[in-house]
C-alpha cells in the first residue's frame, strides 16, 4: 500500500468517526461522547498508521512501541470521557455555550465543527506515524525519553482527572474551585499532561543528524495541542464558562495559580487572598 492511499484512507476513516460523534451526541444530547470518540479515534488510526509497513512488510520494535503509546493514550482518556459522560451530570460547558451561541444553526455548524476536529486528529496521527517511522537504531535513548515522558503524561493527567473527580463527589465542594493537589499547582493540570503526551513522539522522531528529516514532523503534535489547549477550544471557553458560574472565587484561583505550566501559587496573591 502506498502512503498516500494510506494516508487518504486515515483521513476519510477520521472523518467518518467524527461524522458518527455529531449522530451520537446529537441523539443523545450529551456532548461528552464527541470528545470520548475523538480520544478513541486518534489513538486508533495512529496505530494504524504507526504499524504501515512498505516493501519488506516488516514491522520493527520502535512502531510496536509507539503503537502501544498511542493506544494506551487514547483508551485512557476516552474511557475516562465516556464513563463520566454516562453517569449523566452537567454537559460539557464548551458546547453548551457553543449551542447558545449559535442557536438554530447548532446542528449544522456542529458537524463541520466536527469535521476541523478530525482534520486537527489527522495532523496529530502525522506526528504519531513520524515518530514510529524513524529508521535510526531500535529503542534507544531517545524511545525511553519518550517512554518517560508518555508514563508521566498518562499517569499525571490520570491523577489530575481523578483529584477533580473527587472534589466533585464532596458535597461540601458544591459551588466551589477545586485547588486541590495537582489543581494548586496548574489550574488545568490534565491539559498540561495532555500536551505533554504529545511532546514525547516529538522526542523519539527527531534525529539531530539530518539523517531522517521528516522527524520534525512530529513536532507538530505538541504545537497544534498547545494551540489548541491554550488559545481556541480548551482554556478560554473553559475559565469563561467559570467566570461566569464561579466569579470572584475563580478570579481569585486565577491571579494564585498559573492556566497551564504547573508551578507554586504566586505569594502575593495567597497574601492578597488572606
Amino acid at each position: 500500500m502506498s502512503i498516500v492511499f494510506a494516508l487518504l484512507i486515515i483521513a476519510v476513516g477520521l472523518s467518518a468517526t467524527m461524522a458518527v460523534a455529531y449522530l451520537v451526541a446529537v441523539r443523545s444530547g450529551r456532548s461528552g461522547w464527541i470528545d470520548a470518540i475523538w480520544s478513541f479515534s486518534v489513538g486508533l488510526f495512529g496505530a494504524i498508521a504507526a504499524l504501515l509497513t512498505y516493501a519488506d512488510n516488516e514491522i520493527l520494535p520502535r512502531q510496536w512501541l509507539v503503537a502501544g503509546l498511542a493506544l494506551a493514550w487514547s483508551l485512557r482518556l476516552g474511557f475516562h470521557i465516556a464513563m463520566r459522560t454516562a453517569g449523566g451530570g452537567q454537559d460539557d460547558p464548551r458546547y453548551s455555550q457553543l449551542k447558545h451561541e449559535w442557536g438554530a444553526d447548532f446542528r449544522a455548524r456542529l458537524f463541520w465543527f466536527l469535521q476541523i476536529q478530525a482534520a486537527a486528529a489527522f495532523l496529530l496521527v502525522l506526528s504519531i506515524m513520524a515518530a514510529a517511522h524513524n529508521p535510526g537504531p531500535a529503542l534507544g535513548s531517545n524511545d525511553w525519553a519518550g517512554i518517560v515522558l508518555m508514563l508521566v503524561a498518562v499517569g499525571g493527567e490520570a491523577i489530575a482527572d481523578r483529584q477533580l473527580t473527587a472534589f466533585r463527589a464532596d458535597p461540601a465542594n458544591t459551588g466551589k474551585v477545586c485547588d486541590a493537589g495537582l489543581w494548586g499547582l496548574s489550574r488545568h493540570p490534565n491539559y498540561f499532561f495532555e500536551w505533554l503526551g504529545w511532546l514525547a513522539y516529538a522526542v523519539i522522531a527527531i534525529d539531530t543528524t539530518g539523517v531522517y528529516p521528516w522527524g520534525w514532523v512530529a513536532l507538530g503534535g505538541p504545537v497544534l495541542m498547545y494551540w489548541l489547549l491554550v488559545h481556541v477550544s480548551g482554556i478560554p471557553p473553559l475559565e469563561a464558562h467559570m467566570l461566569r458560574s464561579r466569579g470572584e472565587q475563580f478570579r481569585h484561583y486565577q491571579a494564585r495559580v498559573n492556566a497551564f505550566w504547573p508551578g507554586l501559587p504566586r505569594a502575593a496573591a495567597l497574601n492578597q487572598g488572606r
